[in-house]
């Protein structure tokens, strides 16, 4: 399994995704060449999970997590050939990958917009509070580990989360709502 999730203080919790298993985990700042290569090279029998942060243009990669803003789009348009090719073995926890995943006619398990930070709770207008955000994304990390640890094709997955909300909050609503697959 090829894992790329760019180091990040608020996504951190994502790693309980790929935690334990055999994976080749990309943390930091590659080239788009490298990046292409990477993907590539990884066998359609193999996992792709794209964990972070992210836009409708890709997986950003940022040098100081401590810094507002990006670096750069590390998975984006030039590696979409590569991912079409690895046809639906992929996972991607980001921001609006499903734009992403549509626009480029990916498919996979994808996230719409995932609240993972106060900022972004204000501007989506979603009531928590960082304790919630805390306790809940981890859960929500956790509980997408299970069902892929269980071998529950992906399809089946966005359902199967919204099953799994037992705390019915303006955060855990939103965000468990944003699983897609396509």
């Amino acid at each position: 399994m090829l894992v790329i999730h760019p180091k990040d203080k608020t996504t951190a919790m994502l790693s309980a995704l790929y935690e334990g298993l055999e994976a080749q985990v990309v943390d930091d700042r590659r080239s788009t060449k490298e990046m292409g290569h990477l993907l590539h090279h990884v066998s359609t029998q193999e996992r792709i999970m794209l964990l972070g942060h992210g836009s409708d243009k890709g997986l950003f990669y940022r040098a100081d997590d401590r810094k507002e803003g990006f670096d750069k789009v590390i998975v984006g348009h030039p590696h979409a050939y590569h991912l079409r090719k690895h046809g639906g073995n992929i996972v991607a926890v980001w921001c609006n990958a499903d734009q992403f995943a549509r626009a480029e006619g990916l498919h996979g398990l994808f996230t719409g917009m995932i609240v993972s930070e106060l900022n972004e709770a204000l501007l989506y207008q979603v009531e928590t509070t960082q304790e919630e955000l805390d306790r809940e994304n981890v859960k929500l990390a956790r509980r997408l580990r299970a069902l892929l640890d269980k071998r529950i094709p992906l399809s089946e997955i966005p359902k199967r989360m919204l099953a799994m909300d037992d705390v019915h909050s303006p955060l855990t609503t939103f965000n468990y709502n944003k699983f897609f697959y396509f």
